[in-house]
């Protein structure tokens, strides 16, 4: 038996250490950065989704492994208490009483319910939320292109549905079974980064990584996955050449080229050049699923009164900047030189330039900062503005048969998702909100639906993407 643990995104410093194994219990340790559990607005929690998967030695084949999903069967050490979910693809660790700060390391034990015995390699995977409490929010602001109506989702629009008058342009009724942001639901904290993809395709066989990947995973090391050369800062890279299906490829970051998976290599950056299936395939693996249009917003709003032309972190400021004006660029510290001012956002380059390209995920959080200066939204998730556009389902006849459903941990053979109420392969039903660092400040606002016509699920240099669940 082989015990992998896995560090994932490094924003806040996650860290899941000294993983081992007895018997159906698996056992390690977390740390994170800026915990909170707040009693005053927004009175919500940061959590980590932490999901395992496992290999069969003999078959090499990486599998979702499930949990129990009974909480007397899981225990974490004080600050700590684990949650568990009904389908048992995961759990959420969270602070268990009111406080803020870092989260030293601690012990977390999980019962598995689907694999025991020492014929298994594991990984333990974790990703950062931030809790959307259950309530009503104000959608449309009256202002931006194509903004949804000026109306309340409550509980009423999430039990009887929305038509399409009271939902306004580009929009057709909506059943209660399609997320509106009323109940609720965790959205992950930053967008998926370079360091995350990585470990998503390592856990893939040669045959689905081709489709995930734009270069061939046979190519040579130091080869890139999305482009032929380092362009638009995405970094990904093949470490070990795969083998014609037999073998697949190893993956790291290098964008400094050379040896991969240095401090220098942009583990931190934002994954850009995501097609749709690409954040499908990532969603579904991880268990999670798309956001909604709506749910877009509440995460953004949350329970605030709607201002005309706001962006997501509640007001019309924005100092907007780029990779052009980095210190520590690459590094997990990564910082904008920008002065530091309200509505911090990567956007209104204007330059398709390949020398261009997203920022380290959570760049302008820091202990100190404030919504404002940080760029945050309501519940605390980054860069729900500009950097990358995030891909979203659509309240339009295409998208309205969504009804939610999770990722189940598991792929195609051929690595594409596989939920039947998604958007399939051709993208429709998905759209774009939320503006990206080329695109100008209007389209980073939290109404605006300029880019209602963009559903192509080609990959693109200014595309990320993150899940809820």
């Amino acid at each position: 038996m082989m015990i992998m643990g896995i560090v994932s995104v490094k924003a806040n410093n996650l860290q899941i250490t000294g993983t081992s194994v007895s018997g159906s219990n698996i056992t390690f340790s977390i740390a994170w950065d800026n915990s909170w559990n707040a009693s005053a607005a927004p009175s919500n929690w940061d959590a980590v989704w932490v999901f395992i998967k496992y290999q069969d030695c003999n078959t090499k084949l990486w599998k979702h492994a499930n949990l129990s999903t009974l909480a007397a069967d899981h225990s974490a050490a004080s600050p700590l208490q684990v949650d568990p979910v009904t389908d048992g693809k995961g759990v959420f660790i969270r602070r268990s009483a009111i406080g803020g700060g870092n989260i030293g390391s601690t012990s977390i034990t999980l019962k598995m319910s689907t694999v025991s015995g020492t014929t298994n390699n594991y990984k333990v995977y974790g990703i950062e939320m931030v809790n959307i409490p259950e309530g009503a929010f104000q959608l449309g602001d009256g202002t931006s292109l194509y903004t949804f109506n000026s109306i309340t989702v409550d509980e009423n629009s999430q039990s009887n549905g929305l038509t399409a008058s009271q939902l306004g342009p580009y929009s057709d009724d909506l059943s209660p079974s399609f997320p509106m942001g009323y109940n609720s639901f965790y959205c992950m904290k930053y967008e998926i980064s370079q360091e995350q993809y990585a470990d998503f395709l390592n856990s893939l066989t040669f045959t689905q990584q081709k489709n995930r990947v734009e270069i061939d995973p046979i190519s040579a090391a130091g080869t890139y996955a999305m482009y032929s050369a380092y362009s638009y800062r995405n970094g990904v890279a093949v470490v070990t050449p795969g083998n014609n299906g037999a073998i697949p490829a190893v993956y790291g970051t290098d964008a400094t080229s050379g040896n991969p998976n240095s401090s220098n290599d942009g583990q931190n950056i934002a994954m850009n050049a995501l097609g749709w299936n690409d954040l499908a395939a990532y969603l579904d693996w991880a268990a999670l699923r798309p956001m909604t249009e709506l749910e877009f917003e509440k995460i953004c709003r949350g329970t605030l009164p709607r201002i005309a032309g706001e962006y997501p972190w509640g007001s019309t400021d924005i100092t907007a900047t780029n990779s052009g004006n980095l210190t520590n660029a690459k590094m997990n510290n990564e910082i904008s030189s920008t002065v530091v001012n309200n509505g911090m956002c990567a956007a209104g380059v204007g330059t398709t330039s390949t020398v261009y390209g997203p920022l380290r995920v959570g760049i302008f959080a820091t202990s100190a900062s404030g919504r404002l200066s940080a760029g945050a939204s309501y519940y605390g998730a980054m860069e729900m503005g500009g950097n990358l556009e995030e891909r979203v389902i659509a309240s339009n006849t295409s998208g309205k048969g969504f009804n939610g459903t999770l990722g189940d941990g598991e792929l195609t053979s051929t690595g594409f998702a596989d939920q039947s109420t998604w958007p399939g392969t051709s993208g429709a039903g998905h759209i774009y909100r939320g503006g990206d660092y080329v695109s100008p400040g209007t389209y980073v606002r939290t109404s605006d639906r300029g880019s209602y016509y963009s559903t192509t699920p080609a990959r693109i240099y200014a595309a990320g993407g993150r899940g809820v669940r």
